[in-house]
């Protein structure tokens, strides 16, 4: 596959997974679909770290859209267009990765919830995991199925940060070889350039 065609399809996976890693930290803001969680500050620590919206969203977004000009025959598909696309895929790399370690410490640390009369985290610093332990989550008695609402969300959260930082990673091997050799948008072969 020339280095084009590579910037293209990562440009093209790239933007969806931000989209979900956007949506997925705003739903956070919203356990059992209601607002007055959030009116009344009681969302989970992680939640506000931005990490879905400003990690693995707008610093991902921003360098696909530089990557998927790199990737079609334009003004950046060229050698200093393929070298300035991997400083952008290292900003997504970056935080794509701000994202995985605000979605495992949400993960770890667990959600913000009520239990008994009083809001506080119940698993942050318990020796056994809640994770596996799902006896543990009816400790929560609000808001409502709060403990599978976070687990699914941030686990989605951790697995687009991944996802998104491996592509970036590869962006930016796909780069350093098109800045060597070219796009390769003559005659399909990236050494013709040279």
């Amino acid at each position: 596959m020339c280095t084009g065609k590579c910037s293209r399809f990562i440009a093209v996976a790239l933007y969806p997974l931000a989209l979900l890693a956007i949506i997925c930290n705003i739903v956070l803001f919203f356990p059992d679909g209601d607002t007055k969680y959030a009116k009344d500050d009681h969302i989970t620590e992680e939640v506000k770290y931005m990490g879905g919206v400003i990690g693995g969203g707008v610093m991902v977004l921003l360098p696909a859209l530089y990557i998927h000009l790199t990737g079609s025959q334009s003004c950046c598909a060229n050698r200093c267009g393929m070298f300035l696309s991997i400083a952008f895929a290292a900003v997504g790399v970056i935080g794509g990765l701000y994202s995985t370690v605000v979605a495992g410490l949400g993960l770890q640390n667990g959600p913000l919830c009520k239990v008994l009369v009083i809001w506080t985290t119940p698993f942050k610093e318990v020796s056994t995991n809640y994770l596996s332990d799902s006896s543990m989550w009816t400790s929560c008695t609000a808001p409502d199925n709060i403990v599978p609402f976070h687990i699914g969300l941030f686990a989605t959260l951790l697995a687009v940060s991944c996802l998104e930082v491996v592509l970036c990673a590869i962006q930016m091997i796909n780069g350093l070889f098109g800045c060597l050799c070219g796009t390769c948008t003559e005659k399909g072969v990236c050494w013709s350039k040279l």
